[in-house]
């Protein structure tokens, strides 16, 4: 029997995290991980896309090399990077105040965990197991699926380019997905239910981003509800033109969404209740099991790896009695095609309900010196405040374009402290940079 302060379960972004913080407050940590280090994120999502993505537009821009070879190549890449930062959370999570269990982790009692032939007395356990790919309950999708059919796990270890991919979901990995394989010049399709792409990103940003990626190649349709999968053939209803139609692809990948991870918990052990949008929580991301707590995709919050991590620290915090000014309303996100689009805040659609006199203030690339020098003209940044007054408070950021990740940041940091538009026009920007975009959206 093992004793500890804190056991965690799972040791994706948001557990090892979690883990190097609590150990760095003084804490005696054990952490349970059934498959590899760093989750999701780093073995099966953020990163290995991002490195294929990299690549990809590398490969589009250059054409130094056949798009197999370069597909190849990057493939081989994408696995050193993973292997590489998997090494480094090991070598982090050797602190000697964290035991590193490797195995399947599941509830005996409230502050009882088995994990092997191992047990854990906790004083306090915090979730952190992450989500799964969720599949629809489609023929030829669901179990037994059709030889065509892949999922997000499946495409990032493919060990040959496909000529032709079609992509069932316009969400973040359907449509990052998309960008990858259309820039290794594989020919795309994208089947949406919905009359837009990305529905969480604001309406003007979703469109611009759409209207970009289809004049790159890409064929979205939207309105469009997949009936099943026959062999190598997407078979959908397309609601606008009340028709059935199909689409043949050597490729088929499912990016419907992830489902939270609670396979073999056995949280009824422990009285903790769950739906399935995950482990019901409250504000401070604590059960109703005292002492428990579950953060991240598990608990169907914000499912993101960096909120994971701050949900993670917020919970520690509260074990500690420490007071901290973690704002949860205010959590950037980007999606990573080409170009990119990132957003923090209120969309147009919610600010518009919530503050009748809000303003919408808008900078174009076209027309800053650094978007022109790099040849990235296409973009617009979105700034939203609560109203029409010389100090409205900035409450929404929407940027579609290079870096738009890294302007967003920018705007989330500043909403942190609730700064206005006119104190925004007062903070020295570097010359040039895309960033200036925001003090040309911002004298508008």
């Amino acid at each position: 029997m093992i004793e500890t302060d804190i056991m965690i379960i799972g040791g994706g972004p948001g557990g090892y995290e979690t883990a190097l913080y609590a150990a760095g407050k003084g804490l005696k940590v054990v952490i349970a991980e059934e498959r590899e280090v760093g989750g999701t994120c780093l073995n099966r999502g953020c990163i290995p896309t991002k490195s294929l993505l990299h690549d990809a537009a590398h490969a589009s821009l250059c054409n130094a090399e056949p798009q197999a070879e370069a597909f190849k190549r990057a493939m081989e890449r994408k696995q050193q990077v993973v292997a590489g930062l998997r090494q480094g959370i090991a070598t982090l999570l050797s602190n000697p105040a964290i035991t590193l269990l490797q195995g399947h982790a599941a509830f005996v009692d409230p502050k009882t965990v088995s994990i092997g032939e191992e047990t854990v007395k906790a004083r306090h356990v915090i979730i952190a197991t992450g989500s799964k790919v969720k599949m629809p309950p489609l023929p030829g999708i669901k179990e037994p699926r059709s030889p065509y059919v892949f999922t997000s796990d499946d495409l990032l270890c493919a060990p040959t380019l496909p000529p032709t991919v079609c992509v069932i979901g316009a969400g973040v990995i359907g449509l990052e997905m998309a960008t990858m394989f259309r820039d290794f010049g594989c020919k795309v399709d994208v089947v949406e239910f919905l009359s837009e792409c990305l529905p969480t990103v604001d309406g003007e940003i979703a469109r611009r981003l759409r209207k970009t990626l289809e004049k790159s190649g890409i064929k979205i349709h939207l309105s469009c509800q997949v009936r099943e999968v026959n062999g190598n053939e997407v078979l959908y209803f397309n609601t606008k033109k009340k028709a059935e139609e199909r689409i043949a692809s050597d490729c088929i990948l499912v990016a419907t969404g992830r489902a939270p991870q609670l396979d073999g918990l056995q949280l009824a052990a422990a009285g903790i209740r769950y739906d399935g949008h995950g482990i019901l929580v409250n504000d401070d991301f604590a059960t109703d099991v005292p002492e428990i707590y579950a953060i991240g995709d598990v608990n169907g919050r914000q499912m993101l790896a960096h909120a994971a991590t701050a949900q993670g620290r917020h919970a520690v915090n509260r074990i500690l009695g420490i007071e901290d000014r973690i704002r949860f309303d205010i959590m950037p996100a980007a999606v990573f095609t080409r170009p990119e689009v990132a957003s923090v805040g209120l969309t147009e659609d919610c600010a518009n309900a919530q503050y009748p006199d809000y303003t919408v203030h808008k900078g174009f690339y076209r027309s800053n010196g650094k978007a022109q020098a790099i040849e990235a003209t296409e973009g617009l940044v979105k700034l939203i405040c609560d109203s029409k007054q010389p100090n409205a408070k900035i409450v929404g950021c929407h940027v579609m374009g290079a870096n738009a990740a890294a302007i967003v940041q920018e705007v989330a940091a500043l909403m942190n402290f609730d700064v206005t538009l006119e104190q925004l026009m007062d903070i020295i920007h570097i010359h040039p940079t895309l960033n200036e975009i925001l003090l040309q959206a911002a004298s508008v």
